[in-house]
């Protein structure tokens, strides 16, 4: 990585890669493409009854998305009531980047440590996972070292219009 970023080439790789921006840009389409992925790929599981982009998760280094659930008595049933949050900044991300970080907490939903079982599942919801994981720590990594004017200016300049934020 390091050669990358000294050879100033870091962002063309990047931009390679993953070129465009997905289109899931509220909260609606976040919910219905998180519930696809999730009926497409994990059998049964809990219900999920909130998926929201949250302006609050701002430490990236500390956290990319959260998952989140309460257990209440309804009648004489425990019930449980499952939210994921993804951070406001994967709102203008490439689609493979929202997708690794959407498989990381639907993983959550059945595997609360990060172990060997769960990374097994993170495979099985997305092969790429792990590449995946990689790639948007190099992008964040870019970001955090040319900042987003940047990566704007690089954006306009190489890819006439195209490519990310």
């Amino acid at each position: 990585m390091q050669q990358l970023i000294d050879s100033d080439t870091l962002g063309k790789y990047i931009l390679s890669k993953y070129s465009e921006v997905h289109g899931y840009s509220s909260d609606k389409a976040l919910y219905g493409y998180v519930m696809e992925l999730k009926n497409s790929s994990m059998k049964g599981g809990s219900p999920i009854s909130k998926v929201m982009y949250d302006t609050k998760i701002r430490d990236i280094n500390a956290a990319l998305g959260t998952h989140t659930y309460v257990s209440r008595v309804q009648g004489g049933k425990l019930k449980a009531k499952h939210e994921i949050r993804i951070a406001h900044i994967f709102k203008q991300m490439p689609e493979p980047f929202l997708k690794m970080i959407v498989t990381h907490e639907l993983a959550h939903l059945k595997i609360k440590e990060h172990n060997k079982a769960f990374y097994k599942l993170c495979k099985h919801i997305e092969p790429e996972y792990h590449q995946l994981e990689f790639d948007l720590r190099l992008y964040l990594t870019y970001k955090e070292i040319f900042g987003n004017d940047c990566v704007e200016k690089w954006r306009r300049n190489d890819n006439h219009g195209k490519g990310i934020v």
